[in-house]
């Protein structure tokens, strides 16, 4: 029988983590501590595998669930899920260190000491305020 989201909000942690489990390998882990994780079970390429899809209530019920489908949806296509996850994290982090604002910053670290105090802070200031704002 599928979870319900009163069974959800009444699980109580005990000794031990236990798994409140509802379908096509989703569950909800109640650890000892209280917190109360969405995990999803999957076989890929003969490997079982794990992944961790949010905690709740943040990821609410029917948010766990769109998730295992996408989860699903990805292992039908012959896409390993957390590989997936992985680059896509990567992905942001190469963009983000990679930004305008970034570069920006490190040249002008490096110019602002052949500036005079006055103009670096001009500088500055007109790059925070229009600048980076809209990027």
């Amino acid at each position: 029988m599928p979870l319900t989201d009163t069974a959800i909000r009444t699980a109580k942690p005990s000794e031990k983590p236990f798994k409140l489990y509802d379908q096509k390998g989703l569950y909800l882990l109640v650890t000892a501590a209280g917190g109360k994780w969405w995990r999803i079970d999957y076989r890929f390429v003969g490997k079982r595998q794990t992944l961790s899809l949010g905690v709740y209530p943040d990821v609410t019920l029917k948010e766990a669930r769109d998730k295992c489908a996408e989860v699903r949806r990805q292992i039908a296509a012959g896409i390993d899920p957390s590989v997936h996850r992985k680059a896509q994290k990567s992905a942001r982090a190469e963009r983000a260190a990679n930004s305008f604002e970034l570069v920006a910053r490190e040249w002008f670290t490096k110019h602002a000491p052949n500036w005079a105090e006055n103009h670096a802070n001009r500088i500055i200031r007109r790059l925070e305020k229009d600048i980076f704002p809209w990027l």
